[in-house]
């Protein structure tokens, strides 16, 4: 059971960290795709 927990602590932290990697790349996409337009 103990075995079973860690995984699923493990299981949920590279989902938030996998969360955050989309987040971030989608952020500077659409910064990027903003300043292109105001450049324009």
């Amino acid at each position: 059971m103990w075995m079973y927990d860690m995984y699923l602590v493990f299981l949920k932290l590279v989902i938030f960290l996998l969360m955050i990697l989309v987040g971030v790349a989608f952020f500077t996409f659409f910064e990027r795709k903003i300043l292109g337009y105001i450049q324009i």
